[in-house]
């Protein structure tokens, strides 16, 4: 049997690894095709998260600044929506340790980053679907709509792109360390949905205790929030804090430092890891 080596160039190496990434994202989608509940999942959140905040909640809530509340929520559930990718990130990676795919994909002549960066690729153009979903809710039900111009608008959704990305790979490095998908999930939205209410996504932070504020206002998630709504030219609230102040370049200051941190991790990680 003849063994593929990985080309001599650092161009073909390159190229090899992207080939290979793109293998595995396709991996990914033909799962998904199979578990057709996983992805009906994704679009289903989204539309209960619309309804339920933007009807229950929305009657009871009056903005300090005025402005219509459901343009004020549509970039909070987008950006739960982005931040939760962690959680399914977390428990596919988790399920693949389990069935024992590490130890096959070592065995194939593919690049060693492929295995990881297909993944996130897909996981990311799957919130990138529910995202879509999520904005065709908001204009239909919610009445929401971005005013500000297209560049704007696409760099608001680009800036939600990102974070989701840096998210995905914490959801990544936790599912390479836990035993299965419930463990995974348990790990991964016991403290990530808690933290993406304390934030300014669906409430003003003007209420919170002094002693929480700070904490809210430094949440890289509020700066997220807070660059959507002022790309989109939705209603926001007053900004207390260097990253409320300035909240697209917080947002990209926080997604660099979280793929910073956990890519070379989660890399690392799974240079090493068994399957269990």
């Amino acid at each position: 049997m003849t063994v593929l080596e990985p080309p001599a160039t650092r161009a073909g190496r390159l190229g090899w690894a992207v080939i290979d990434s793109l293998t595995i994202a396709g991996r990914t989608y033909s799962r998904l095709r199979a578990q057709p509940g996983e992805l009906a999942g994704f679009l289903v959140f989204p539309i209960i998260m619309t309804v339920l905040f933007g009807y229950v909640f929305g009657s009871a809530i009056t903005l300090p600044g005025g402005g219509d509340y459901r343009s004020y929520l549509m970039p909070g559930i987008f950006m739960q929506v982005a931040a939760l990718t962690a959680v399914s990130a977390a428990t596919s990676v988790s399920e693949d340790m389990a069935l024992g795919l590490v130890d096959r994909f070592r065995a194939q002549p593919i690049a060693r980053s492929a295995v990881l960066a297909g993944r996130s690729v897909a996981d990311l153009s799957i919130h990138l679907l529910s995202v879509a979903m999520m904005a065709l809710c908001g204009v239909l039900i919610a009445g929401w709509r971005p005013h500000g111009s297209v560049s704007e608008t696409l760099a608001g959704f680009g800036l939600l792109a990102l974070f989701a990305y840096a998210m995905i790979w914490i959801g990544t490095y936790i599912g390479l360390f836990v035993k299965n998908g419930a463990q995974a999930d348990a790990a991964t939205f016991g403290w990530l949905f808690p933290l993406t209410f304390l934030a300014n996504a669906f409430v003003p932070l003007e209420g919170l205790p002094s002693w929480l504020r700070p904490i809210a206002d430094w949440n890289p998630m509020s700066a997220v929030v807070s660059a959507a709504r002022l790309l989109f030219g939705n209603p926001g609230s007053a900004a207390a804090s260097w990253p409320l102040r300035h909240p697209v370049t917080a947002t990209i200051c926080w997604s660099v430092l979280i793929l910073s941190v956990f890519v070379p991790l989660a890399v690392r990680r799974y240079r090493t890891a068994t399957s269990r």
